[in-house]
């Protein structure tokens, strides 16, 4: 299960290291979970190796704006606009957002599933000055989720005559068990 205290810590400790001003890359890349910086306009500025790691890609300075990872998708299974996901809200609303899950599709086709835990960092003045985010992989609780959701499925698609609502659920369940398939790694 998720231990969003200990999250929350390695992030306000993040966020410190980032407030201190120079030197703040250092102590990122002591982190394990992925990290990265964007600038008040949503550049990227900085990502620790578990960046790299998480999204199967080098982030490219001056190319990656919002976020770190090669494709999003929401949880069920839309596109994701990378001017749209949780960073760039956060960013443009100057919040955090703690309550969101997206899929990050890697270079590779393999796919992960994340929480995200964007935090906006402003200035001494109160100025915003980019944003911090942190990525949880929670592959295996959604794989879960998916597969508990296909089962719920065959059960229903099983105790119904209807043979439409039958094909329709089975072909739902198939598409749940597909995506479940897809997290693991």
């Amino acid at each position: 299960m998720l231990d969003v205290s200990h999250h929350e810590a390695l992030l306000e400790g993040a966020i410190a290291a980032v407030e201190d001003g120079d030197g703040y890359q250092a102590e990122l890349d002591k982190i394990r979970a992925p990290i990265y910086v964007a600038d008040e306009d949503g550049w990227i500025t900085y990502w620790n190796q578990a960046c790299v790691d998480f999204a199967g890609r080098e982030p490219q300075l001056g190319e990656d704006r919002w976020c770190v990872t090669w494709k999003l998708f929401t949880i069920d299974g839309d596109p994701l606009p990378h001017s749209d996901c949780p960073m760039a809200v956060s960013i443009r609303e100057q919040r955090s957002i703690r309550s969101e899950i997206a899929i990050a599709a890697r270079p590779n086709g393999s796919r992960i599933a994340f929480r995200p835990y964007p935090t906006p960092l402003f200035d001494k003045s109160g100025n915003l000055k980019g944003a911090i985010n942190m990525l949880i992989d929670i592959s295996d609780e959604q794989s879960v989720a998916l597969k508990d959701q296909a089962a719920r499925c065959r059960r229903l698609a099983n105790s119904t005559d209807d043979m439409a609502a039958r094909d329709i659920l089975r072909s739902m369940a198939a598409g749940y068990d597909q995506s479940a398939q897809a997290l693991c790694r």
